[in-house]
């Protein structure tokens, strides 16, 4: 009961810091180049950032030159002002400074790739220190202190019957939903797509698909392994059940799996303790995630074969995708003016607002 108490408060105060943007438009921060946004209701794991790179290799190979902002949220060293984590051609930050999502990205994409709390702040230094036609706002949503062109919008079947923190596992009432210009239905169903968009009100929906690539063999190459091979998962992920399905489901032997927490910072002891588990089990190879690897760089294995699953994802229908998102861009552009404003102050405050605890 004390729960949905403060859902309630918390719904009700989300609400109305939408609603207060949304009547004052000149109080949000506007960066020269168009801004698109990429974000969720959910807390965590719904796949956001494959969707960012995805949206980012469609722009390259339109001609545009984007920069990602993002938060870099679970960054153990942060630091005040802007990381450029990547200039688009040379790694600049270490997990730690830069977190483990936007390391990712800055190592699969040839963009910027800018980190800091203030992503208006970030958009100023990719404008003046990079040649960008765009920026690509990672999980800005929430971030309704800038201003955007384009807000796409993850949402799925499990977000219809959910609610708001923390109760739920939802961000906002899911009738903040109907500020997204699209929606991206994570789903193998294409009903999905229709049902999660007609359930929001957003006409304008696009299917996500997953897509599960070869294994990779982190450190030094190995002698091919086959699905016989007795596997140990273990991923620091939000949602790691998903990548233990997907494992299953590639027909693997799965002798045990680890969870830790989303962007558990590994050190040698948990290391370690996966060694240990894994030769206790009999297991010949160790699996985990992408974003788990980049937090096991310097880590010492000890002999334990360690190889991760690519997934990347695709939005269907892949030309429709490509043409509104194009044309969104194209209308952007032809506004009268693009040029900066003086940076807002967001709204005051009020004293029952709660503070998320979780990327706003």
């Amino acid at each position: 009961m004390i729960l949905n108490v403060f859902s309630s408060v918390y719904g009700a105060a989300a609400s109305w810091r939408r609603r207060w943007y949304s009547g004052n438009p000149s109080r949000q921060q506007r960066l020269t180049k168009p801004v698109i946004s990429v974000g969720n209701l959910r807390v965590g794991g719904t796949g956001k950032t494959p969707v960012v790179a995805h949206v980012c290799e469609l722009l390259l190979s339109q001609g545009e030159r984007p920069a990602i902002l993002t938060r870099g949220y679970g960054r153990t060293r942060p630091s005040a002002g802007v990381t450029v984590v990547s200039n688009g051609g040379k790694i600049l930050a270490d997990v730690g400074s830069a977190g483990d999502e936007p390391l990712m990205l800055a190592q699969s994409l040839p963009v910027p790739v800018l980190v800091g709390d203030d992503r208006f702040q970030c958009g100023q230094q990719a404008e003046r220190d990079f040649t960008i036609t765009v920026h690509l706002l990672d999980d800005g949503f929430q971030h309704l202190t800038l201003a955007r062109d384009v807000d796409l919008l993850l949402v799925g079947d499990q977000d219809l019957n959910d609610r708001v923190l923390p109760a739920g596992r939802l961000r906002e009432p899911l009738t903040s939903a109907s500020a997204a210009h699209a929606l991206l239905v994570p789903s193998d169903d294409a009903g999905a797509v229709a049902r999660v968009a007609h359930a929001v009100g957003v006409p304008q929906a696009f299917q996500v698909l997953r897509v599960i690539h070869k294994p990779r063999t982190l450190g030094q190459p190995v002698p091919a392994h086959g699905a016989a091979d007795r596997v140990l998962a273990f991923a620091g992920i939000a949602r790691p059940e998903r990548f233990f399905s997907d494992l299953s489901a590639s027909g693997r032997t799965i002798a045990e799996t680890l969870s830790f927490a989303d962007h558990h910072p590994y050190t040698q002891p948990d290391v370690d303790r996966i060694v240990e588990r894994a030769r206790a089990l009999r297991a010949t190879i160790a699996m985990t995630t992408e974003k788990d690897a980049v937090r096991l760089e310097g880590l010492n294995f000890k002999g334990l074969v360690v190889q991760t699953i690519p997934i990347t994802v695709a939005i269907e229908p892949a030309s429709q995708f490509l043409s509104w998102l194009v044309d969104r861009l194209r209308a952007s552009r032809k506004r009268p003016s693009r040029s900066a404003p003086q940076e807002a102050s967001p709204p005051r405050r009020s004293p029952s607002t709660p503070r998320s605890s979780r990327r706003p």
